[in-house]
């Protein structure tokens, strides 16, 4: 995959992204291991290592400047999506990957082991199943459902500062405008992922504090 480095290089710098050496390496390896296992097991409908890299890794990296905090869970991981690249790009950070399948956990755990990851945690289990006891600075979605469902089966995750961090395509306005009672949208950030013909949003909601 390292023949892949020039087009990541050229992606990183269109999207005024610096990443040392170690990281880009890490990042080719998981579209090698993406490509390999996914003629098995099915993992991804994107087929080609090139497009991966736009679709899957700059898909996911361009959310890492607003990760506020240490702890984040990313629920409905699929084959580790954003979290291994996220996790690549913020060692400093951990990772709590979630997904019911046990083979896109099991991908998750080669991933873990091949890359030498130290800050990613893979789970399987199903969403509402899931209890920590420190609560998460980010609950991160991307593709996995709803707003209204992602805030429902997943407000037991927060810390008490903690936000739901829900990747969508196209401004969700309908879905923003039918948030559930106790949440209230915090902000929203337009992401710009070069050579993606298509729209992308963050959209950052978080749980309104309880009067005392």
């Amino acid at each position: 995959m390292l023949a892949l480095l020039p087009q990541l290089e050229s992606l990183l710098q269109q999207a005024g992204i610096s990443l040392p050496d170690q990281q880009k390496t890490q990042l080719l390896k998981l579209v090698g291991l993406l490509h390999k296992w996914n003629k098995a097991y099915n993992l991804t409908s994107v087929r080609e290592p090139e497009a991966m890299l736009v679709r899957h890794i700059l898909d996911s990296i361009v959310v890492a400047p607003y990760l506020d905090g240490q702890r984040f869970i990313d629920v409905g991981t699929g084959p580790g999506l954003p979290g291994l690249p996220l996790a690549i790009v913020c060692p400093e950070k951990q990772f709590f990957l979630l997904d019911s399948l046990g083979k896109r956990i099991r991908f998750i755990r080669q991933v873990i082991l091949e890359l030498g990851l130290k800050n990613v945690t893979p789970v399987q289990s199903r969403v509402e199943a899931f209890q920590d006891e420190h609560g998460f600075d980010g609950v991160l979605s991307r593709a996995f459902a709803s707003l209204t469902d992602m805030l429902t089966w997943c407000q037991h995750l927060p810390a008490k500062q903690g936000v739901f961090l829900a990747l969508k395509g196209v401004y969700p306005a309908e879905e923003l405008a039918a948030l559930p009672q106790g949440f209230e949208l915090v902000t929203t950030h337009r992401l710009d992922v070069p050579q993606l013909e298509a729209e992308r949003h963050l959209i950052i909601v978080k749980k309104q504090q309880q009067e005392p």
